[in-house]
């Protein structure tokens, strides 16, 4: 059978972008999550793991962390879940990262990145093949978008020759944005997920958001439209020398030229487009959140693309901080 992901949801800050480590990490994420999520519906998880939770800087393995992963995806069979496994970041790659990561100017980061997959594939290669896939890296940051074809290319050709049927997931350049798509050298194999992110427009799914510059705005939004009113455009411009780009008209057609883009180039070569990204920050209005999470389901459905929420729980997610309580957004996923 082939890996096939229809909708899912990302666990994040569990083997990613979080310190803790012990109970603390074992309670964050539990069996009894992974039956609730299978039962919702949802086919599959997107799991992130970060090499510094994961790995020494010896490159020896935590023990704790892959036991957990190997719980994770024991929980995931038994409920009918697949599983993306996603490197998410390395100790030489950030997504956020100011400066170009080491990873595409070192060419031991490079080697040193193919042996953690040399490692990942020898503990995970017993799983079936329609049960889990590997993301190589989340959103590349490469200045030069040959970099992250030289980086990925690599990488791909590494695990293909340890694992021939293994579906990979490939990712453009620079967030895996759409736009960056016709860059993208794309293998020609039969056993490959294409992805992308989105999380446009940034002043929607950012709002306020600390660890970026979109904090900044903290006046009203709207959507569908010009994510900002009309009379707070001024402020906008205070703040923003490209307010007006930023400020650009969204909605459910704008939503769908992005997707196109890429989807046009999946569709030339012939393999199947996922986003393993998408999501709008609680500090969002949810009325804004509910109309902007069924336009884009409304989008995917339309183009048969896979899709999974960031995230499960936390600052985006389908459950919410203080006291882990639903508030509609599964039910606007799911229809």
């Amino acid at each position: 059978m082939a890996f096939e992901v229809h909708r899912g949801t990302n666990i994040s800050h569990w083997l990613s972008q979080s310190k803790s480590r012990g109970e603390a990490r074992r309670a964050w994420f539990t069996e009894e999550d992974v039956q609730r999520i299978a039962g919702w519906g949802f086919d599959h998880l997107r799991i992130p793991i970060d090499e510094e939770q994961m790995w020494t800087v010896a490159g020896d393995r935590e023990p704790e962390a892959f036991e957990l992963l190997d719980r994770a995806l024991d929980w995931a069979e038994h409920a009918g879940l697949r599983v993306i496994v996603d490197l998410h970041i390395l100790r030489q790659h950030y997504f956020n990262d100011a400066d170009e990561p080491a990873l595409y100017r070192d060419p031991g980061a490079l080697d040193q990145f193919a042996d953690r997959w040399r490692d990942l594939s020898a503990f995970l290669k017993g799983r079936a093949t329609d049960q889990v896939a590997y993301e190589m890296l989340n959103e590349a940051v490469a200045r030069d978008p040959q970099s992250w074809n030289h980086v990925s290319g690599t990488i791909f050709q590494t695990l293909r020759g340890l694992e021939p049927e293994r579906t990979i997931v490939l990712g453009s350049n620079r967030w895996n944005k759409t736009v960056t798509y016709p860059d993208l050298r794309i293998p020609k194999d039969e056993h490959l997920l294409l992805t992308f992110h989105y999380y446009d427009p940034m002043l929607i799914t950012h709002y306020t958001a600390a660890w970026n510059d979109y904090r900044h705005y903290t006046g009203p939004i709207q959507y569908p439209g010009q994510p900002v009113p009309e009379s707070h455009v001024p402020a906008l411009a205070a703040l923003y020398a490209d307010a007006n780009e930023r400020n650009r008209t969204f909605d459910r057609e704008v939503i769908k030229q992005d997707m196109l883009i890429a989807w046009e180039i999946a569709q030339q070569t012939h393999h199947p487009l996922y986003c393993g990204e998408f999501g709008v920050i609680a500090a969002t209005p949810l009325d804004i959140r509910l109309r902007w999470y069924r336009d884009m389901v409304s989008v995917f459905d339309e183009l048969g693309i896979g899709w999974a929420n960031w995230d499960y729980k936390g600052g985006f997610g389908l459950l919410e901080r203080g006291g882990w309580a639903e508030t509609g957004i599964r039910q606007a996923l799911m229809g």
